[in-house]
């Protein structure tokens, strides 16, 4: 019996279009040596030629590659759903929901999860003063991959006023931001597949100030420890908080939860404090990437977690 017919949906109009060429050219390949029929679909603006190209190759599943807007706020997965054709990794509700910030920020704290102190603000009103006291943080409510993401530590008033009226200028994510206390101390993720989290990865991005896009996708720019070395407490901690996060979210068949670990006062009796950044409902496949490491730190090579994802592939309606 020959194996099902694959479409792997790639680039898209997002940010993050070549992460997500590059993912998908890693993930075609893998699924080839696993013996999947595959057809490569790179995504541009023209939607009809998306759906004309899914109705004439008719694949048993589309996995989806794009990241970003459009690519896993729900837009794309409603098309799926409308074609009937299952697709890899989140559903529309779960992925626009991990998508938006502000209401994954929402669903956690009614669920009792730490996240770190923040609120969203018109982003012009940055320019006039400081939302919350400094160091803190700026970010889109509605971008992946560290895009757009801004931190104020200048502790001079006139080199903060410069800095957030420069931020203002060239801002175009949205009319609002959301603006969070900068949390010191490690920057920590953990995968989970099928409500099952694989192991903590401490993130080390060198000389920049936290896990950016450049740390993220630049071979050498980052180093990742796994499993991180951090108070067992706090590890099993985060592993529940990872796997907590996966259902409240509604999220299928995987995800990523990113953490910063404040361990300022950290002892060998009192672990340090726990902030839950974001949810991602459809972790990066490149050769650097964070969800590949982990499955392979659990013995789960590339092609097998390809190939698991196809295998788990679902329309909800």
């Amino acid at each position: 019996m020959s194996k099902k017919h694959v479409t792997v949906m790639r680039g898209g109009i997002s940010s993050e279009r070549e992460v997500s060429l590059a993912s998908g050219s890693n993930i075609i390949e893998a699924l080839q040596e696993a013996g999947y029929q595959v057809s490569d679909l790179i995504v541009n603006d023209d939607l009809e030629c998306v759906i004309q190209f899914l109705k004439e190759k008719r694949p048993d599943v589309v996995f989806n590659a794009l990241h970003g807007r459009f690519g896993e706020d729900g837009a794309i997965q409603g098309v799926l759903e409308w074609m009937n054709i299952p697709y890899t990794h989140g559903g529309v509700c779960s992925s626009a929901i991990a998508m938006n910030k502000q209401m994954t920020r929402i669903l956690l704290i009614d669920a009792g999860l730490p996240v770190a102190t923040g609120k969203v603000i018109p982003i012009k009103a940055l320019a006039s003063q400081d939302p919350l006291p400094v160091p803190y943080v700026v970010k889109p409510i509605e971008e992946g991959s560290s895009v757009g993401v801004y931190i104020i530590t200048e502790e001079d008033e006139n080199l903060r006023q410069q800095k957030r009226e420069d931020i203002v200028k060239e801002w175009h994510f949205g009319d609002n931001a959301l603006i969070e206390q900068f949390i010191p101390g490690k920057e920590l993720t953990i995968c989970v597949m099928q409500d099952k989290a694989l192991t903590i990865t401490d993130i080390s991005s060198g000389t920049h100030h936290f896990y950016d896009y450049t740390s993220k996708y630049t071979a050498g720019e980052s180093k990742h420890i796994l499993p991180a070395q951090i108070h067992p407490k706090a590890f099993q901690e985060a592993m529940n908080y990872a796997q907590q996060a996966h259902k409240i979210l509604g999220c299928y068949p995987v995800s990523r939860t990113d953490f910063r670990y404040d361990n300022t006062n950290e002892t060998p009796e009192k672990p340090g404090k726990l902030y839950i950044l974001e949810i991602n409902t459809q972790p990066g496949m490149t050769k650097t990437s964070l969800l590949p490491e982990q499955a392979a730190y659990c013995n789960i090579s590339y092609p097998e977690l390809c190939s698991w994802l196809v295998e788990h592939a679902r329309c909800r309606i």
